[in-house]
């Protein structure tokens, strides 16, 4: 079976769900989940600045992750296991401004998330996965920044039934001590006005 390169517009403007170019033979397999060329063919623009990888297992999430400045688009794809996907549009000027998507990402089902600028994103593993990071802007610790992974205001519906419920959730650190959408909103607002205040 020969699968080519499909693009899907979601309902956050820029969030892209793509199905990479598969083909299987008697050998095994061969996934090609980015082109620069096949890409820009599509309108999308995706220059590679940093390529990872995280190993996680069943119950953690890592969320809700964004950089404050030089804003991190990445191209999000399991390549082994599954894990349950989110987006968040954080960007104010948004149509969709607070709404979150999901994603279900699994290493068979190879499909893929391009998630554009100055949205948030994370994921709860609902088995031990490895995902597949390709950025368009490199990692800045000093600008790494997110919003809880449970806060009311965005309110993410995650599936936590599926690892046996909240108990067996699995937090870093750094990912509990993350703030809330109220104070994620000030902080814009400050922001806001500093800019407005050095433009007079």
């Amino acid at each position: 079976m020969t699968k080519s390169f499909s693009f899907r517009e979601t309902e956050i403007p820029g969030l892209i769900q793509i199905d990479p170019f598969h083909a299987d033979d008697i050998r095994g397999s061969f996934t090609k989940d980015y082109s620069k060329e096949i890409f820009e063919a599509n309108g999308i623009h995706h220059d590679l600045a940093e390529v990872f990888y995280t190993t996680s297992h069943k119950g953690t999430i890592r969320a809700l992750h964004f950089q404050r400045e030089k804003q991190q688009p990445k191209l999000v794809r399991c390549i082994w296991g599954h894990v349950w996907d989110v987006v968040v549009d954080l960007r104010p000027d948004s149509p969709t401004f607070q709404k979150w998507l999901s994603f279900d990402l699994t290493g068979e089902g190879r499909t893929e998330i391009l998630v554009p600028a100055g949205c948030a994103h994370g994921y709860l593993v609902l088995e031990h996965s490895i995902v597949s990071y390709k950025c368009a802007e490199k990692f800045y610790g000093e600008y790494d920044d997110g919003i809880l992974w449970d806060d009311p205001d965005i309110g993410v519906q995650w599936p936590l039934d599926l690892i046996g419920g909240r108990q067996n959730v699995i937090l870093a650190e750094k990912d509990k001590a993350l703030q809330g959408f109220a104070a994620f909103m000030e902080t814009q607002r400050k922001a806001a006005r500093q800019g407005g205040a050095r433009e007079t």
